[in-house]
Formats: C-alpha cells, structure tokens, sequence
C-alpha cells in the first residue's frame, strides 16, 4: 500500500513491489494475479481504512457544519500522519493514466463519488433535522467539500501544514454556520 501511496500505480514497477513484499513472482502471481488485482486490494484495504474514520465524522456531531469541521480536521491530521505517505491516496490516484489503465481511472471516481455522496447525505440530514436551510443547493454543496477534501490530499502531498490544514477546513465548514432561515 505504501509503495503504490507513495508512487502511485503507473510509478510502481513489478520488480519494486516483489522486493518490499520480499516474495518472489510466481508468488506474486499466485497470490495476487496481477498487479492491477493488487492494485484493487489495496486501494478497497485503503478505503476500508479511511471509511473509519471518515464516516465516523460524520456520523459524530450533533450538528452538520460540527460534522464537516470534525471532518476536515481529522482528514488534515490523516493526511499528515508522520508514518504513511502524505495525502489521499485517492484523491492522488489515477486521474491521469494511460488508457490501458481505464478501469482503475473508473475505481478511483467511484471512491471519490462515494465519499461525495455520503457528503451529500449528511447535509440532506441537516436540512431534515432543521440544522441547515431548506433551500440549500445540496448537491453544489457537497461537491464543494469533497473538492476541499481531495484539495486538503494534495496539498497535504504537496508538503502543506496540517494547521494550515485544518485553517482550511474551518473556512469551508464555516459556509454552514449560517443561520438555517437564511
């Protein structure tokens, strides 16, 4: 996971990856079946991780614009974690690769179109509970914050603070401060 974190998939040689998981091919390829099928796991073992985390923001708030602040707080503190790779590794993965690497072009917009929707649900819940406004653009809404969370990957990856981070963070959650009647 680091090796393809770190690189990304098209950056990872075969012969890279036998040598860090210390097997040998024929190993390799009656473990794993190919490197794209590795590739698959890892990115399902990463999401699986990050999921954790990221559902229980928002799941933990008594209010919505509480629930994206945990949010993008805990993602800055994720993304630079001093014993992983800086980053999303989804946010980071495959948005430009060969065309022979379509399919996990399509994984990789899959990952992130569920995390925009589950972005999506937790403000749908907000305008239920009367926490946020009823005429509020949802959709523009969460495809807003999962642009700001897969901004806070790269700029993570780009070497950015986690208190900058997280000052980020802040002025986007911010926007649901407001009063839900206005």
């Amino acid at each position: 996971m680091r090796l393809f974190w770190d690189r990304g998939y098209e950056g990872t040689s075969f012969d890279e990856l036998i040598a860090v998981m210390g097997i040998s091919a024929s190993s390799f390829y009656n473990s794993f079946g190919s490197k794209e099928a590795l590739y698959h796991e890892t990115i399902e073992a990463y999401a699986k991780q990050a999921g954790t985390w990221f559902n229980a923001a928002l799941a933990d708030s008594a209010t919505t614009a509480a629930a994206f602040r945990s949010l993008f707080e805990v993602a800055a503190y994720e993304f630079t974690r001093s014993d992983r790779p800086a980053g999303c590794m989804i946010a980071a993965a495959v948005t430009q690769c060969s065309p022979a690497q379509s399919r996990l072009k399509g994984m990789m917009i899959d990952m992130r179109r569920f995390s925009e929707d589950a972005m999506r649900l937790r403000l749908s819940i907000g305008v239920k509970e009367g926490d946020l406004a009823p005429r509020l653009e949802i959709d523009v809404l969460a495809g807003f914050f999962s642009t700001v969370l897969q901004g806070l990957g790269v700029q993570a990856r780009d070497g950015a603070s986690r208190e900058k981070l997280i000052e980020i963070g802040r002025v986007a959650a911010g926007l649901l401060d407001a009063r839900p009647d206005h």
